[in-house]
């Protein structure tokens, strides 16, 4: 499969991860499309964290590094709009930066530049902390005229069930499952609810033999059997 539309492409990391993690992406979506329109929001593990700690602000700082990479490929490719491509925790970064209001002092306007949004395993509800600051921004600015002006997928994976009663991995999934949602007896990725990604106004596509972690030796998002899964709505 090769793309018809090589628009250039910013990739997000997740919460907690950084930059070069993401290599492994990059390299998969090279071959749909031409390696150096795909760039990586330079965004490292400190910027999550903060020193001193403030994560509070890490949305902040990674919309900044978002930011900066927007405007290189708009740079180096005038007149094609860029498509984010953000994992995890990331998507409700890069949604935040795509609304133009303004989020704790910051605001940006990548008008036009930017027309397409693909999230991965991102959570547009959940009640972690941190995570809530940003969804609950989103959910109160979010309306149906944002979705006429971008193109939003939310894609997540449904691979592995929630189950106290049951095996280690499904223990541990339900536990995950749980601090992001109510119920944690419910499928997902393995770290993030499917349901929890669902948001009203994008296409919600839901994808099978998908791991969320951006670990070696897995098939999670970023991988070339990940990226097959999903490329089509690219």
């Amino acid at each position: 499969m090769t793309l018809s539309q090589h628009n250039p492409v910013v990739i997000v990391p997740g919460v907690l991860f950084w930059d070069a993690l993401y290599e492994v992406m990059r390299e998969a979506l090279s071959e749909y499309m031409p390696k150096e329109k795909i760039t990586i929001a330079p965004v490292s593990f400190l910027d999550w964290v903060g020193f001193p700690p403030s994560p509070e602000r890490s949305t902040n700082r990674v919309m900044s590094a978002i930011d900066r990479s927007v405007a290189l490929m708009r740079k180096r490719y005038p007149g094609e709009p860029v498509t984010i491509v953000a994992h995890s925790g990331g998507g409700t970064v890069a949604m935040i930066y795509l609304l133009e209001k303004t989020f704790q002092g910051d605001l940006y306007h990548p008008g036009e530049g930017v027309a397409k949004l693909v999230t991965l395993g991102t959570p547009f509800h959940t009640h972690e902390h941190y995570a809530k600051i940003k969804t609950d921004f989103i959910l109160k600015h979010l309306d149906r005229d944002f979705f006429a002006r971008k193109e939003v997928v939310s894609i997540v994976s449904d691979q592995y069930h929630g189950n106290l009663q049951g095996s280690i991995v499904e223990k541990m999934c339900f536990m995950f499952y749980k601090s992001v949602a109510e119920d944690g007896q419910v499928a997902g990725d393995g770290i993030v609810p499917a349901g929890s990604c669902y948001l009203e106004g994008a296409r919600n596509v839901t994808i099978p033999h998908v791991e969320h972690l951006p670990t070696p030796h897995t098939r999670w998002y970023g991988t070339k059997e990940g990226v097959e899964q999903w490329i089509q709505w690219l």
